[in-house]
């Protein structure tokens, strides 16, 4: 009884080895021969994602609900980055701290600033980008004058894909065709969502987006020939001072503005403040630095996001 029992124990054994070595070991090796790719926020590692499909994986430096701005990379983020085949940045004006980084990992890892080849809005250069002086504008994560949320405007979004699949060909030539068909197809549905917004912005009874957040949506506001005022400046930690906020309340009466919108992962206490005094509901405004936790759990995407902001604009500009 005790030999067939031994027997019995022995064919399971080798029965489940020879399961785990069929159905683990591929997938470890398939993991393994993956491109493994870091990037800072949630515009490129979407992008990535999309573009390198089943040839990558795709690391976001940025946790679930952690806000872009206040964010400082970890030594196991180091170490991450270090790791990595690619590593993507949007330049030296949003992660002033990846300068240092680049500077110290192994020559292995090729960095990407997707950056490259986008025309930057300079905040003396816009007659919207900021109409009220601020205090503290020197404090942290000041952007030296320069909005770096390029994604926003949607040509900026199309360089940026194209950036990330021109380092993956030169990664891995092999797949060049791979990524590029993902990348033209990717390009199809920005143009496609981009003459969406067009098309809905141009019937908007309001031209102007009242933003009780910092200065985000700029390149968005230039794009599609709106008017936006925001609450705050360039930095997110400046603070508007209590003139600036007599005048926003002043010119949220005088045009008969219905809707002030706020930003993603950051207190809307100013937003909620214009609100109160001016008697107009809130809107979410997302400029999509990065998701939170229920974001992550319904499978955000930067296009889902886009769309979502684009039926708040609709509302709050009174659009048809």
């Amino acid at each position: 009884m005790k030999k067939i029992l031994f027997s019995v124990i022995i064919i399971i054994v080798v029965v489940l080895g020879g399961y785990l070595l069929l159905n683990i070991a591929p997938n470890s090796d398939n993991d393994s021969q993956k491109i493994s790719i870091v990037t800072t926020l949630f515009p490129q590692y979407d992008f990535a994602k999309i573009i390198g499909g089943d040839k990558v994986n795709v690391t976001l430096l940025l946790p679930p609900g952690v806000e872009a701005h206040a964010y400082e990379p970890k030594p196991s983020d180091i170490n991450k980055i270090s790791n990595a085949k690619i590593f993507v940045y949007t330049g030296e004006f949003m992660e002033p701290w990846a300068h240092d980084i680049i500077q110290s990992i192994d020559k292995k890892v090729k960095v990407i600033d997707a950056s490259i080849g986008i025309e930057m809005i300079k905040e003396e250069g816009d007659e919207h980008e900021h109409e009220h002086e601020h205090e503290h504008e020197e404090e942290h994560h000041h952007h030296s004058g320069v909005d770096p949320h390029m994604w926003l405007d949607f040509d900026n979004s199309k360089i940026m894909a194209e950036n990330i699949t021109k380092a993956l060909v030169e990664v891995d030539p092999q797949n060049a065709k791979y990524y590029q068909n993902n990348f033209n197809a990717y390009q199809d549905k920005i143009t496609q969502l981009d003459n969406k917004y067009k098309n809905t912005l141009s019937t908007c009874k309001s031209k102007t987006i009242i933003y009780g957040g910092h200065y985000a949506f700029g390149y968005m506001a230039k794009r599609y020939n709106l008017e936006y005022v925001s609450a705050q400046g360039f930095s997110p930690d400046a603070e508007p001072t209590a003139k600036d906020m007599i005048a926003l309340v002043e010119q949220i009466k005088k045009d008969n503005i219905s809707y002030i919108f706020y930003e993603e992962l950051s207190s809307p206490k100013i937003a909620e403040t214009l609100a109160n005094e001016t008697n107009t509901k809130l809107l979410l405004l997302h400029g999509a630095h990065n998701l939170t936790k229920q974001d992550y759990e319904n499978n955000s995407s930067f296009i889902s996001l886009m769309q979502e902001n684009l039926k708040n604009i609709s509302i709050g500009l009174n659009c048809q």
